[in-house]
């Protein structure tokens, strides 16, 4: 078959590897494919959906282990032989859906149950007050603009002025304020790495550079913009030293790039205190990302962007047309949050659950695999063979669970593994989670 009647969606939280999967299964059970069919090869199918060969290799991979796919030496991918297909029937009535996998995601956060009473008072805050009778400040709400900036200085050793601030959606929506100020060329991005960021970029029109995530950046000629996490790498978790980071300033000033710093995780570090900043260091060629959704609710949608003073006017006048800061009520909530002090609990509650969580899944992992990086934040990336990888998620999906694999960000990595997230689970889905990737990279051996 020269191609296959497949559409994968970038916005579906699911991993392309995992839709693409999905879609080839159903093509089988509908009858589209039939036993003995040649697929097309990897490449090829890549080109056609235009995504990269590794989705579909992963995909491929995927279903041979299950055995819905078989490779024939020589001649391609088959659909397996053996019996013939069953019969497609119709049920008569919708069938009750499987039980949604319980996802063990890098970016869920815990929120303790004992701090829901502090969140109910600030909604009941918010519904008491006066909304504003026309548009808001393009920049955000002003007394939130304030309290983000006094606690920016407090925590994170970065000192701006309120009216440097802008309030974004989260910080993919930061990223989305920034491309449309920065100059004509790609934007260099860790690879692995963060996948909302790579489609981000992309759907502006931009070309993706590929930036080495365990390597120091020797050069970003022709490129805009560099993103990168330093505080707590994404996915690997390593933290950016100080040498790299002043190479990666370097070599933006002698390219002229911006360097774009997600500050991802930099609250949740329990091994060492938090490293300030990379914004501290050149306000004038850094733009800074951060975000309340993994101290509050991904649900939120508040986040925060100080952009350069060379970007700031463009975001500004963009922003006085568009109107697209977060709601009225998100922004008051948010800084009723940081007005009571609200915030601060939850982070340092969530800070010791992580630390209790962490060696967990490092004594569960550690006789299979080795850390990628520092036990930091609200999971934990493993570096494993690909068919061990494999092995463990096809088991924790069978005990209801689902886990990403290392192989998910990368683009021209070749890093295999698990990222094992534990932040939006319970200690006994936890236990269970771990207990059948155990189980799969023991048996799978």
């Amino acid at each position: 078959m020269a191609t296959l009647p497949v559409r994968l969606d970038r916005d579906r939280p699911e991993p392309l590897p995992a839709q693409l999967a999905g879609a080839i299964r159903a093509l089988v059970v509908a009858g589209t494919l039939t036993r003995g069919d040649r697929l097309p090869s990897s490449r090829a199918l890549a080109a056609d959906l235009g995504v990269s060969r590794s989705v579909a290799e992963q995909a491929y991979d995927q279903l041979r282990a299950e055995a819905w796919l078989e490779a024939r030496h020589g001649s391609g991918t088959f659909v397996a032989s053996g019996g013939p297909l069953p019969a497609v029937v119709t049920p008569l009535r919708r069938a009750t859906p499987p039980p949604a996998l319980v996802q063990l995601d890098a970016g869920t956060p815990w929120i303790d149950p004992r701090h829901l009473a502090g969140w109910r008072r600030a909604w009941r805050e918010v519904s008491a007050a006066t909304p504003p009778r026309g548009y808001d400040d393009p920049r955000g709400l002003p007394e939130l603009r304030s309290a983000l900036a006094e606690r920016l200085a407090r925590t994170r050793g970065l000192t701006v002025d309120p009216d440097e601030l802008f309030v974004t959606a989260g910080t993919t929506d930061g990223l989305r304020h920034l491309l449309p100020a920065l100059p004509p060329g790609p934007v260099a991005l860790e690879d692995p790495g963060y996948r909302a960021a790579v489609e981000t970029v992309q759907t502006a029109g931009r070309k993706v550079a590929d930036l080495p995530a365990t390597a120091p950046v020797t050069t970003l000629q022709g490129c805009a913009a560099a993103y990168v996490t330093p505080a707590h790498q994404h996915p690997l978790g390593r933290v950016m030293p100080a040498g790299d980071r002043l190479a990666l300033l370097g070599a933006a000033r002698a390219a002229d790039a911006v360097v774009v710093e997600d500050d991802y995780d930099s609250e949740f570090r329990y091994d060492v205190a938090p490293v300030p900043a990379l914004a501290a260091l050149d306000r004038s060629r850094v733009a800074y990302l951060g975000t309340a959704a993994k101290s509050v609710s991904p649900s939120l949608r508040v986040g925060w962007l100080v952009a350069p003073p060379s970007l700031r006017e463009d975001i500004e006048r963009r922003r006085a047309v568009t109107h697209d800061a977060p709601s009225w009520p998100a922004q008051r909530a948010l800084l009723a949050l940081l007005r009571d002090g609200w915030l601060d609990k939850v982070v340092r509650t969530a800070r010791r659950v992580y630390a209790e969580r962490a060696p967990r899944v490092a004594r569960a992992l550690a006789p299979h695999g080795v850390p990628a990086g520092p036990q930091a934040g609200m999971y934990s990336t493993w570096l494993l063979p690909q068919a061990d990888a494999l092995a463990a998620r096809a088991a924790a999906r069978a005990a209801g669970f689902d886990v990403n694999l290392l192989t998910d960000y990368c683009r021209s990595a070749t890093l295999t593994g698990l990222v094992v997230g534990f932040g939006g689970v319970t200690d006994d889905q936890l236990d269970r989670a771990l207990a059948a990737i155990t189980r799969g990279l023991t048996e799978g051996r």
